[in-house]
């Protein structure tokens, strides 16, 4: 039997971390990006599903990546029906009779555990006793946060991120802060001039391709596309219909679809409505539904004093743009010849990337859109802290002008002395200056700047 390989997870190195700080850890993120696989690997190796003693990774033999020693955390599955039923019969005995230490799976399944894991850490408050993974967003679920207040770290793990799929080094680790270069460029260094080559098809390519791991897995466009198809089918068969009454199970795939046409576009709830007949209200509540699964995200609009006139709704986002090709059922070569849809999906794709990548950055990073009313916009701006704003404009062509740089004038202005740098992200081939604080970049040094 061949072993599997697995891509390395930068964020690995915060997981360490917060076994040594918190009682309990929390990994959440979609279904299938990887929160089981990174938490075994790091902790309960002998769970892994394959025989075998080790891992490969390109060939590599693999060590235990930024934990000193293998750990032996037992691994509960509570998508499995008998421990599913038997948590909620009796939490607190099932609570009493787990290991010292524990993975426990899919835990939006019985969130009538987490008192009995809140009473259990308040009895003996070791770090690192519970690691439990979600497929539902808790801090959009206050009741389920709240019950472990102060004794949770939460880890926000996404589909892979291209700087994932570049490397060159192991999930061994040597350094406990793995490189978020363009990040750190973005926010501190500023970039040296450079050629490169142009992606042309191989972008669209990627963007068709996504990020989860199980999609990757498969060799050719198609099959990828019948993994994403299959995946949002058992999605809302087994999570939606646990979270939800859906009278009509099958309107949501039809509201994603209309969701991915709608990314990288200011948030209308009208214009999503519309095909359905249906309240707003109640679209309003599918969508946060949908945002609960971490498949649709809302993108709040950056404020500032100084500017007045700002558009103040947000921009919707698809969380994964693998998934969004597959919903409007377009490849690369629909995609290079619809251009507009390009640009659409080339936008959410580098957002995605830089959610990723911020995911293992050194300092928290909060992501918002700039927009004033007379047109003018950056479409991601990053926030680090409470001091340091950058922004990053998205284009799908292979030239950059002045012009472009409008928005990302126009929130320098905004953010002052605050503001460190602005980039436009384009398919060309060479990285240089536009003027003070001011960058012209391939978008392939998204993921390759060092």
């Amino acid at each position: 039997m061949s072993k599997p390989i697995f891509y390395p997870r930068y964020i690995e190195p915060r997981l360490a971390e917060a076994l040594e700080d918190s009682p309990v850890v929390l990994i959440h993120g979609p279904r299938q990006c990887g929160k089981t696989t990174l938490a075994q690997i790091a902790c309960a190796p002998d769970y892994l599903t394959f025989n075998g003693d080790y891992l490969l990774w390109k060939g590599q033999r693999l060590s235990w990546g930024a934990f000193p020693e293998k750990r032996n955390y037992a691994y509960v599955n509570f998508d499995d029906a008998v421990a599913r039923n038997g948590a909620q019969a009796d939490p607190m005995g099932f609570v009493a009779d787990l290991p010292e230490r524990v993975i426990l799976d899919e835990i939006q399944r019985v969130p009538n555990l987490l008192p009995a894991i809140k009473m259990a850490v308040d009895r003996r408050r070791t770090p690192g006793r519970f690691i439990l993974t979600g497929s539902t967003n808790v801090l959009l679920i206050p009741t389920l946060s709240e019950s472990l207040a102060g004794r949770l770290q939460i880890l926000r793990l996404h589909p892979l991120a291209q700087r994932e799929l570049a490397s060159e080094s192991a999930p061994a680790l040597s350094s406990p802060s793995p490189n978020a270069g363009f990040l750190n460029a973005l926010f501190e260094g500023g970039f040296a001039v450079r050629q490169t080559g142009r992606l042309g098809e191989r972008l669209a390519e990627r963007i068709v391709a996504g990020g989860f791991p199980p999609a990757l897995a498969r060799p050719t466009a198609r099959r990828q596309a019948n993994w994403y198809r299959d995946y949002i089918t058992t999605l809302v068969q087994r999570d939606v219909r646990d979270m939800a009454r859906i009278k009509s199970l099958d309107m949501l795939p039809r509201l994603l679809s209309a969701s991915a046409s709608q990314t990288a576009r200011l948030f209308n709830l009208a214009d999503l409505a519309s095909p359905f007949q249906l309240a707003r209200p109640t679209i309003g509540n599918y969508i946060t539904l949908l945002e609960r699964l971490f498949l649709l995200e809302r993108l709040p609009p950056w404020h500032s004093n100084r500017l007045r006139r700002l558009i103040k709704s947000p921009k919707l986002h698809i969380g994964d743009t693998g998934l969004a090709a597959t919903l409007l059922g377009v490849d690369s070569a629909d995609l290079m010849a619809d251009r507009a849809l390009l640009g659409q999906l080339l936008e959410t794709f580098v957002f995605q990337e830089l959610r990723r990548q911020a995911s293992w950055h050194d300092a928290p990073v909060s992501f918002f859109h700039f927009r004033d009313k007379d047109g003018a916009e950056a479409d991601i701006v990053l926030e680090r802290g409470a001091k340091t704003i950058a922004g990053v404009e998205v284009k799908a062509s292979g030239t950059v002008t002045k012009a472009d740089f409008r928005g990302l004038s126009r929130l320098a202005r905004a953010a002052g002395e605050r503001f460190a740098r602005g980039v436009v992200l384009y398919d060309g081939e060479i990285a240089t200056r536009f003027g003070d604080r001011m960058y012209a970049i391939p978008i392939r040094q998204l993921w390759e700047t060092a």
